[in-house]
């Protein structure tokens, strides 16, 4: 094992041994290099005359550019959009974020939290975890409501076995009983357990309350207090998209860091969907964990783990989407703009909930409880999901996500809401040409 990963492996190890235990195999051997990249970094604070350490093209001082290219960006240098940006991410970056991580969730206050490693979005984030904490046969529990993706990043790539239990129980609340039962049933046998926390959900669009959340702290720091370690991973790439008062609007994190030495837990979020930037790819991993005394070298060694395995993978995240984020937080009409795109999909959730009220829909349907994000689901009654979805994209041109036999997902995210009622209508039409 490299000498700088034995070395993290200790500062981990001597502040919480239960964290070293949950790490992968690769995730212990990880580390950050020094190499090129130190030898650049001290480079380029010392080589005051000649510095000839990085694979980068420089003219007359500056960053060789393209002017074809660099015409196209407007209100950035080319050292801010072109250059290599830092593995962990530009530092001002993750400062930024981890200031709107404590703005948005109140309860963090007083808690210390890692500084945020930028990912290439919230699926390399996932990837980045699952090398980091999972092994092959590593127990994940998830909901069957769940994002396909998972499977590929931890099932397919990891070779990780994924548990489910049911989201919802009989009165459409979320399932904490089942949650519970199949958590403490795993982990006998284990020692270690995993979970992933997807809320807003991915795909019925659900948000636990805040007595649900409390519920899940309570049954996770149970699990940990009898001496199974516990992996959280709160994946919250929709977080804010909230869209009724009784939800829990706080990061689910919040609540569970430093609850217990035994539990890790790790929030992957980004500006993705808070900031409406699909392709620009920039995503977040922050830890939460206990320790006895400062926990400041155990965050540090964990960014550098995570950095190794960004590093590792693709390098960096894009420094042009970095500097763009950035710049969009500090401008101050950020949060206007923002609560003006989130009241446009609050007012199509309402005008769905609004149109299935109608009760001609009840022989064809029931739908999912949901109340944030961009989705809801339906649950058929009478037709296949796949069968009808081919159907009414065949027939009618409306394209429509079939998962399972009974279930079809409606992204309104991407439906005006004067088009909702005939959408509903269209493939209540789609049920009955199936029916009949």
């Amino acid at each position: 094992m490299n000498p700088i990963a034995k070395q993290l492996n200790e500062t981990i190890r001597d502040s919480n041994a239960h964290i070293y235990q949950m790490l992968s195999q690769v995730g212990k051997s990880l580390f950050f290099p020094k190499g090129i990249l130190s030898q650049s970094a001290e480079a380029k604070q010392k080589a005051h005359r000649f510095n000839a350490t990085i694979g980068m093209a420089t003219e007359k001082g500056r960053t060789m550019h393209l002017s074809s290219v660099m015409n196209i960006i407007s209100g950035l240098e080319p050292e801010q959009a072109l250059t290599y940006a830092p593995s962990f991410g530009i530092p001002a970056l993750r400062q930024a974020w981890q200031e709107s991580l404590f703005k948005k969730s109140p309860s963090l206050e007083g808690k210390q939290i890692s500084l945020p490693i930028v990912t290439n979005g919230v699926t390399h984030g996932l990837s980045v975890v699952a090398d980091m904490w999972i092994d092959p046969e590593d127990i994940i529990v998830l909901p069957d409501k769940m994002w396909g993706n998972y499977n590929l990043i931890f099932g397919v790539r990891k070779g990780a076995q994924i548990v489910n239990y049911p989201l919802f129980n009989a009165e459409g609340n979320f399932n904490a009983e089942g949650f519970k039962h199949v958590l403490e049933s795993e982990a006998e046998e284990n020692g270690k357990i995993t979970t992933i926390l997807n809320f807003p959900n991915n795909p019925t669009g659900y948000t636990i309350t805040p007595e649900e959340g409390q519920a899940i702290a309570d049954i996770l720091g149970e699990i940990a207090s009898k001496g199974i370690n516990v992996l959280a991973i709160t994946d919250e790439a929709y977080f804010g998209l909230f869209y009724e008062d009784n939800v829990l609007k706080e990061s689910l994190f919040a609540r569970l860091v430093g609850l217990d030495p035994r539990l890790v837990v790790i929030k992957l979020d980004g500006a993705t969907k808070e900031d409406y930037v699909w392709g620009l790819r920039v995503g977040f991993i922050t830890y939460g964990c206990w320790s006895e005394g400062p926990i400041t070298d155990v965050y540090e060694a964990l960014e550098k783990k995570t950095a190794g395995a960004v590093r590792g993978s693709i390098s960096n995240a894009s420094h042009l989407s970095q500097e763009i984020i950035l710049k969009a937080m500090k401008d101050p009409s950020y949060a206007r703009e923002k609560k003006e795109k989130y009241e446009t999909l609050m007012q199509r959730a309402k005008e769905i909930k609004r149109v299935l009220s109608d009760p001609r829909y009840s022989d064809a349907w029931d739908a999912y409880p949901f109340n944030s994000g961009y989705f809801m689901c339906l649950k058929l009654k009478t037709v296949d999901a796949e069968r009808l979805r081919v159907h009414l994209l065949d027939k009618y041109g409306v394209g429509l996500i079939s998962i399972g036999k009974t279930d079809l997902r409606v992204a309104f995210s991407c439906i005006e809401k004067g088009d909702i009622r005939e959408l509903f209508d269209t493939i209540y039409r789609g049920v009955k040409d199936l029916e009949g």
